[in-house]
C-alpha cells in the first residue's frame, strides 16, 4: 500500500500524468510485496516551490509513504528509480528533486486496518 505524491514545478498534461502513474507503479513493483493493485498516487503539477534558493529552474518533492519499514537497499533504488523518471517525465534534474520516505504503522483499508 504505497502512496506517492509528487509535487513539480512543471506542468504535467493528462497524457504524461497516465504515464506517471505507471512508471510510479512500475518502480514500487521492484519491492518484493508490493503490487500496483495497492499504489495510490496523488500529482500535483506547477507547484510553486524553490530550491537552493531559486525558482528559475524545475524542481519536484516525491513522498513515498509505505506500510513498515523498507531494506536500505530497497530504499537506494527506489530513489535511483525516482530521480531517473522525474528526469525522463517531469523534465526535472535530479539535483532540483528530493525524495522522502515515511513508513506507516498502521494502515487502515476497506472498513479495517492492516
Amino acid at each position: 500500500m504505497p502512496y506517492c505524491e509528487i509535487l513539480t514545478t512543471t506542468k504535467v498534461e493528462k497524457a504524461e500524468e497516465m504515464k506517471l502513474n505507471h512508471e510510479i507503479a512500475r518502480i514500487i513493483e521492484q519491492i518484493p510485496g508490493k503490487s500496483e493493485r495497492w499504489v495510490m498516487t496523488h500529482i500535483q503539477d506547477e507547484t510553486r516551490m524553490a530550491f537552493a534558493g531559486t525558482n528559475a529552474a524545475p524542481a519536484a518533492m516525491i513522498t513515498v509513504k509505505t506500510f513498515g519499514e523498507l531494506a536500505p537497499e530497497q530504499y537506494d533504488m527506489l530513489t535511483k528509480s525516482f530521480c531517473q523518471s522525474a528526469a525522463q517525465l517531469l523534465k526535472v534534474p535530479s539535483d532540483r528533486l528530493y525524495v522522502t520516505y515515511e513508513p506507516i504503522t498502521h494502515w487502515g483499508w476497506d472498513g479495517a486496518n492492516f
